[in-house]
C-alpha cells in the first residue's frame, strides 16, 4: 500500500504555527500558510506523506477537543485547511490527521450540557459520570478522565449516539478535506470493536485509507494489526531501543528488538509488517538532545530508514533541532519561525539521501530482516525481497572497524562507491547502505 512505501513528515500544527497556548475562543487567526510555505522544503527532502497532530478546535494543546468539525481558530478556517490539503496533494504528499477519540476537553458542548443539566440531558450517557461524586473542579459530580488528567474527559464509546457523532466527524474529514489516514491517539485504550467500526466507516469512503494506532507497548497489540482494524502502530520499543543502544554503546539492545519484532522466525511478533518508526516526536526529547554523542545522529537516522517500518521525521529534526520536555513540553513543539539557528545542514543532506534510498527500495518497504553481524559498537543486517538485497552496516565506535560479511560486491548508496562486502571497512561513527541485485 502507499503508506508502506512512504516517508512521513510530522508536524504539530499549534506549535509549528506559533499558536497561543490557551484558546480564547475569540477571533480567527490565519496561520496555516506557515505550513503551506514549507511544501517546497518537504518536496526537496523527498517527503510523500505528512502527519498532522490535532488541529481541530481545542482548549489548549489539541488533545482537549471541543469541536470535531472546525479547525482550531488559532490556526485558521476549514476553507484554509481544505486549500492546504489540496496543495499538499498536488505536491504528491498524502495527509494523515490525528484522531482523538478517547477523550475531549471540558468545554466540549455535550459535556458542558452535563455540567449544567446533570441527569436532565441524555448527553450524560456519552461519559462515565457519577452524580454522587465530585471533581477537582468542584462540579458536584465526578467523571472518568484520561490517566488522572481531569481536563481530559473520557468518552463512553459504547454509546450509539456518540459513535454516530464520531463517525460523522470522520466522514466529514474525508469528504470535506480529502484526508488519507488517521493516527489514533492512545489507541491502546480504544476497544477492538471501535477500531473495527472505524475501519468499516473509512473503507466505505476510501479503500486505501491508512489507520495507525499510538501504542506505547507492543506486546499485546499485535492482534489489532489486521485488515479489519489497523494498518500499523507506533514503534516505541525501537525508538527507545535505538537511543538507549547508541548512548550505552550496546547495539545488542536494538538488534534484539529488531529480531524479536521482525525476523522470519516463528516467534517474531510482526514479520513482514511495517510499524510506524521515528527518532523523536511531539511527546519525547528531540533526537539531537537525547543522543549523547552528536556524531551518532547520522547513524541513528540510517538505522531508522533501513530497519523494517514506515519512517517518519519530526519537523526540524532533519536539521538537528534540539528540544527537551521542560516548559510543559512546549520546547518539543517550537514555531517554525524559531528554527533558524544552529541548523545541521550535513544531517539534512544525509537524511535526504536516506529518503531517496527508502523510496526507491522494495526491500526496505516490504523485505525481510536478518541479522548479519553484531558486536557492542558495530552491527550489520540484511533486508531482502524478490532478488533485491540490501546490507546495512553501522559503526558507533571512535575507531574504524572491518566487518567480515559474505557475498561479493555491492553499491554504497550513500557515497556511490563500490565496496567489497566480504571485508567492509567502516570509519568511526559511520554507516553504509549497500545494494546487490
Amino acid at each position: 500500500m502507499w503508506f508502506d512505501e512512504s516517508v512521513f513528515y510530522q508536524i504539530y500544527p499549534l506549535g509549528y504555527c506559533g499558536a497561543e497556548r490557551e484558546n480564547d475562543f475569540g477571533e480567527v487567526r490565519h496561520r496555516l500558510h506557515k505550513i503551506e510555505e514549507q511544501i517546497p522544503h518537504m518536496r526537496e527532502l523527498g517527503i510523500n506523506a505528512v502527519l498532522f497532530n490535532p488541529l481541530f478546535e481545542s482548549e489548549r494543546h489539541g488533545y482537549d477537543t471541543v469541536d470535531f468539525f472546525h479547525v482550531d481558530r488559532r490556526l485558521g478556517t476549514n476553507e484554509e485547511l481544505k486549500a492546504l490539503i489540496e496543495k499538499l496533494h498536488a505536491a504528491g504528499i498524502r495527509v494523515v490527521l490525528d484522531g482523538v477519540f478517547n477523550h475531549v476537553g471540558r468545554k466540549f458542548p455535550p459535556f458542558e450540557a452535563v455540567l449544567r443539566e446533570r441527569e436532565g440531558t441524555d448527553y450524560h450517557f456519552w461519559f462515565q459520570v457519577d452524580f454522587g461524586g465530585n471533581s477537582r473542579y468542584n462540579d458536584g459530580l465526578s467523571y472518568a478522565d484520561w490517566e488522572g488528567h481531569p481536563e481530559l474527559v473520557k468518552l463512553r464509546l459504547e454509546n450509539c449516539d456518540l459513535q454516530n457523532y464520531l463517525m460523522d466527524a470522520v466522514r466529514f474529514w474525508i469528504r470535506e478535506f480529502g484526508i488519507d489516514g488517521l493516527r489514533l491517539d492512545v489507541s491502546y485504550l480504544l476497544p477492538p470493536w471501535f477500531m473495527e467500526l472505524l475501519r468499516r466507516t473509512v473503507n466505505a469512503e476510501k479503500g486505501d485509507f491508512f489507520l495507525m494506532g499510538e501504542v506505547i507497548h507492543l506486546q499485546n497489540f499485535g492482534q489489532n494489526l489486521s485488515p479489519a482494524r489497523l494498518d500499523s502502530a507506533t514503534n516505541y520499543e525501537c525508538f527507545r531501543g535505538m537511543t538507549s543502544a547508541f548512548n550505552s554503546r550496546n547495539l545488542f539492545e536494538i538488534e534484539h528488538s529488531l529480531t524479536r519484532l521482525f525476523a522470519d522466525l516463528p516467534w517474531a511478533l510482526f514479520p513482514h509488517k511495517n510499524l510506524f518508526s521515528f527518532a523523536d516526536n511531539h511527546d519525547v526529547e528531540r533526537a539531537a538532545t537525547a543522543v549523547k554523542e552528536g556524531r551518532n545522529l547520522k547513524n541513528l537516522y540510517t538505522l531508522l530508514f533501513t530497519m523494517p517500518g514506515i519512517p517518519c521525521v519530526y519537523y526540524g529534526s532533519e536539521y538537528g533541532v534540539r528540544g527537551d520536555k521542560s516548559n510543559f513540553d512546549y520546547n518539543l513543539r517550537p514555531c517554525i519561525d524559531d528554527l533558524g539557528h544552529g541548523m545541521d545542514l550535513s544531517l539534512y543532506e544525509h537524511i535526504r539521501k536516506l529518503v531517496k534510498i527508502r523510496k526507491e527500495s522494495a526491500a526496505l518497504a516490504y523485505g525481510s530482516y536478518r541479522k548479519a553481524t553484531l558486536a557492542n559498537t558495530d552491527c550489520s543486517f540484511v533486508r531482502e525481497r524478490e532478488g533485491e538485497k540490501l546490507l546495512v552496516a553501522i559503526n558507533i565506535a571512535e575507531e574504524g572497524k572491518t566487518l567480515r560479511i559474505e557475498d561479493g560486491e555491492g553499491v554504497d548508496l550513500l557515497t556511490g562507491e563500490v565496496k567489497p562486502l566480504s571485508a567492509l571497512f567502516l570509519p568511526p561513527f559511520s554507516s553504509a547502505v549497500l545494494r546487490k541485485k
